[in-house]
C-alpha cells in the first residue's frame, strides 16, 4: 500500500518522512506539489505545503491539489499531517482542511492523533500535554502566529470544523487494535466525525497504527505515521536511510527563526560555542543594506572555519512588545532569511540547519529545491535530508523539536 502525506509545513514534512524511513517505508519528500512528469520510486510520498497559517481557502485549495496528485500516484491511504502541538487558529486550518479532504474522498469519519510521546507530546482524557504541562501552559500560548490557549483537542476541532468530535481514552487503547477498531466504528455510527485519540506511549501509537492502517484518511502527527509503518513492515524488513547518505563536512550555516522554548535554549547553548548574529526586525523592513551586511558577516565567519548562527529567536515576553506584534515582522524576517540563504548557496554553502517551520519553508523555496531523499535522524522527528539532484543537505527542524545541543549534534553527522 502506498501512503500519501499532505504536510502543512516543511519541517513537519521532514519530521514525518524521517519516521516513515526509520520504520521501513521507502519515502521521498517534495517541496510543494510536483507536476505530472515527476517520477521517483517510493512507497510513501510526502508533499510539503505551506498551508498551516495561510488563509483557510488557500489551505483547502493546496491540500485538495495535493490529494489529487497523490491519488494519481496510486496512494491508497492519505495522511494529513499537522504539528504535534495541533498548531492552528480559531478558524483553522486543521478543521477546514480535514473537512475538505473527507468531502472530496467521500468519507465521513477520521481520527485526530497529534501525539508524539518520544518528544513529550501526549494526550490524556482528550487534553494535549507538552511534557508535564498542558499545551496552553507550555509556551505555545505565546506563539506569534498560532497561539494555543486551549488544550482540549475535541473542543479546538469543533470550533474550526463542521462536525462533532469524540474521545477515545487509554482504557480502550490498552485492550489492543481489535477493541480500538470496535470503538472507532461505534463512534462513527453515533455520528461522530473525528475521533480524538488518547496517546501516552509508543505502544498506544502502534495500537492506533494497526487499527487504522486501512483507513482511507487519517490525520495526526509523525508518531501516528510510525505506528502505521510498523503495522505494515516486519522488524527484519526495515531499511536504512542509505540513499540520502550523511552530509559532508564543509561550509555550513545555522538559521533560527522560531521563538519556541526549545529553540531559545538551543540558540543560547550554541552562542556559547560559535559566532552568532541577532536579526534586527526593524532593519529587516527599513535598511536596504542590511542583507549585504549579514552576508558579509556570515561569509567571513565561514572563511574563519566557523559554523555561524543567525537568529531571530526571542523570549515569549519580548514577543508581546509592539515591535513584534504584527505578522508583517515575521514575514520580513523570513524574506530576509530566504534571500540570505540563496546568496550563501551561490557562495558555496552546502549545509543548512534551519529552525522553525515558516523559516524553513521560506529557505527551501528560496533555494529552489523541489524534492529530498531522507537521511539519518539527528533527534526524533528531525532528519538530515539531501536535495534530489544536488549535493546539498538540510536539517529542517520544527521550532519545538530537538535537544538543547541540537545545533552541535547535527554537525556530528558530517563525514
Amino acid at each position: 500500500m502506498n501512503i500519501g502525506v499532505i504536510a502543512d509545513d516543511f519541517t513537519g514534512a521532514t519530521d514525518i518522512a524521517g519516521f516513515l524511513v526509520t520504520n521501513g517505508i521507502r519515502t521521498i519528500q517534495t517541496t510543494g506539489i510536483p507536476d505530472e512528469r515527476f517520477e521517483a520510486e517510493a512507497e510513501a510520498y510526502v508533499l510539503s505545503l505551506k498551508s498551516r497559517s495561510c488563509p483557510a481557502d488557500e489551505a483547502i485549495r493546496l491540500s485538495l491539489e495535493a490529494l489529487h496528485w497523490l491519488r494519481d500516484k496510486g496512494c491508497e491511504q492519505i495522511f494529513f499531517k499537522y504539528c504535534s502541538t495541533f498548531d492552528s487558529t480559531a478558524k483553522g486550518n486543521i478543521g477546514p482542511v480535514t473537512d475538505a479532504l473527507l468531502d472530496e474522498m467521500g468519507e465521513e469519519f477520521t481520527i485526530l492523533c497529534p501525539a508524539l510521546p518520544v518528544n513529550g507530546r501526549t494526550l490524556y482524557r482528550g487534553y494535549l500535554f507538552v511534557g508535564n504541562q498542558l499545551l496552553s501552559e507550555s509556551g505555545m500560548q505565546h506563539h506569534p502566529v498560532t497561539p494555543m490557549r486551549d488544550s482540549n483537542i475535541a473542543r479546538l476541532m469543533e470550533q474550526q470544523s463542521r462536525g462533532k468530535a469524540g474521545n477515545i481514552y487509554v482504557e480502550v487503547l490498552d485492550k489492543g487494535p481489535s477493541a480500538l477498531k470496535r470503538e472507532l466504528l461505534s463512534l462513527k455510527e453515533k455520528g461522530i466525525r473525528y475521533a480524538v485519540m488518547d496517546t501516552l506511549n509508543q505502544e498506544h501509537l502502534d495500537t492506533i497504527g494497526a487499527a487504522v492502517a486501512d483507513f482511507p484518511l487519517v490525520t495526526g502527527g509523525s508518531g501516528l505515521a510510525a505506528g502505521i509503518a510498523r503495522s505494515l513492515h516486519k522488524e527484519g524488513e526495515k531499511r536504512s536511510a542509505e540513499k540520502a547518505g550523511r552530509p559532508k563536512k564543509g561550509a555550513t550555516v545555522i538559521i533560527a527563526g522560531s521563538c519556541s522554548k526549545a529553540t531559545n535554549r538551543q540558540v543560547a547553548r550554541y552562542r556559547e560555542k560559535a559566532p552568532s548574529q541577532f536579526i534586527d526586525a526593524l532593519r529587516c523592513r527599513t535598511d536596504a543594506g542590511y542583507l549585504d551586511e549579514l552576508y558579509a558577516w556570515t561569509t567571513a565567519a565561514i572563511e574563519d572555519g566557523a559554523t555561524p548562527l543567525l537568529y531571530a529567536t526571542k523570549q515569549a515576553s519580548e514577543l508581546e512588545k509592539p515591535a513584534y506584534a504584527s505578522q508583517d515582522v515575521g514575514r520580513a524576517i523570513e524574506e530576509l532569511f530566504g534571500k540570505l540563504a540563496s546568496r550563501l548557496l551561490g557562495a558555496g554553502v552546502k549545509n543548512f540547519i534551519v529552525a522553525g517551520g515558516e523559516t524553513a519553508g521560506k529557505v527551501v523555496q528560496s533555494l529552489g529545491l523541489s524534492a529530498f531523499f531522507i537521511g539519518p535522524q539527528i533527534d526524533p522527528g528531525v532528519p538530515w535530508v539531501r536535495a534530489v539532484g544536488q549535493d546539498l543537505y538540510l536539517a529542517l527542524k520544527s521550532g519545538n523539536f530537538g535537544n538543547d545541543d541540537f545545533f552541535v549534534k547535527a554537525q556530528e553527522f558530517f563525514i
